[in-house]
């Protein structure tokens, strides 16, 4: 091959990588958009996850089965199978906390705060992760961390005040003086939303080396689907059908809870995970970057939400720290 198609073809690698990076962050986005849409059109937070689970769940399986073929020529890897006892309970394990946990709680919290906030909140998990490091294995915090840290939470509480002054705008559960209340409400919610898949990525690292980074997202999440499931009949059946009930749902609901389990659940997965491949993990987080900037954009556009400077700074603070936080986080040249 020439030095021209050489060239040539890792150009093409490269806007193709960027290409599925930039759709997987704005597809990703695009859940909390949806999940406001079907708020407004009479469901809640149990039948959203729900139904996104149970039409997303063909598609994990697919994406399951279609990762352990293409590693059927490792005899190790040849399939769920051969697994042991101990990693099936650790795929199980990391579909509650990274799937089903933080689903869950993550659409209980968009009840109550703008699309915006939300994503600003889930954007903190890398300096989560490196707080449950310190917690948790005794990792010690540079001064660099500290300020990154201090910068990302920074601008969620500026968020925060942004959602605090316009509170019975975006808050689909908020009623009055209760409005308040409830951006409290939804932030706790989804900060612990954002734990749960921290401590899904601190223990997925061991098995993403032994079963790759696509087969172990595919299982977890068909065991997460299937979790969310018995909670959506459990909670049906315990309430009478006050919480989790879709019969009533229009047509319209139905079209935005199969784009939610398709376009903004199952898709980006193998978007994001063909950007990895194409650019690296660390050109490919920075593209996924876009993401708090398309929700914000896309809730404006979509839901009406109030886009203020506030806002603006505070969103542009957490993604700051963030990318400070990551640059920290990179080992020094070696001796």
């Amino acid at each position: 091959m020439s030095i021209a198609a050489a060239t040539s073809s890792l150009e093409s690698r490269r806007w193709q990588g960027l290409a599925c990076a930039l759709a997987g962050a704005v597809a990703f986005s695009g859940k909390a958009i949806v999940a406001k849409l079907l708020y407004r059109h009479g469901a809640d937070a149990f039948a959203v996850v729900g139904l996104r689970m149970a039409m997303a769940l063909p598609l994990f399986l697919l994406m399951a089965w279609w990762s352990g073929r293409g590693q059927a020529a490792a005899p190790e890897q040849r399939g769920p199978q051969v697994w042991g006892a101990t990693q099936v309970w650790q795929v199980i394990g990391l579909g509650f906390c990274g799937y089903y946990l933080a689903s869950t709680l993550d659409f209980l919290g968009l009840q109550y705060i703008s699309a915006s906030l939300e994503r600003a909140i889930l954007y903190l998990n890398p300096s989560i992760v490196l707080l449950l490091s310190v917690v948790l294995l005794g990792q010690r915090l540079r001064p660099l961390q500290l300020a990154a840290m201090a910068l990302s939470y920074g601008g969620v509480l500026i968020v925060f005040l942004h959602d605090w002054d316009v509170a019975t705008l975006v808050s689909s559960a908020a009623d009055g003086d209760d409005a308040i209340s409830a951006v409290l409400t939804g932030s706790v919610l989804v900060f612990f939303s954002a734990v749960s898949y921290a401590i899904y990525l601190m223990g997925s690292g061991q098995l993403v080396q032994s079963l790759g980074s696509l087969r172990l997202v595919g299982w977890a999440s068909c065991a997460a689907c299937v979790m969310c499931l018995l909670q959506w009949a459990v909670v049906c059946l315990g309430t009478q059908g006050r919480l989790g009930a879709v019969a009533h749902l229009s047509w319209q609901a139905w079209a935005l809870s199969a784009l939610n389990a398709t376009v903004c659940t199952a898709l980006p997965v193998w978007l994001v995970m063909r950007g990895v491949q194409l650019l690296g993990a660390s050109l490919a987080s920075q593209v996924g970057m876009v993401g708090p900037l398309s929700t914000i954009w896309m809730a404006a556009w979509w839901l009406d939400e109030p886009v203020s400077w506030r806002l603006m700074l505070g969103t542009a603070a957490v993604l700051a720290g963030i990318v400070v936080l990551s640059r920290a986080a990179r080992p020094g040249p070696q001796p």
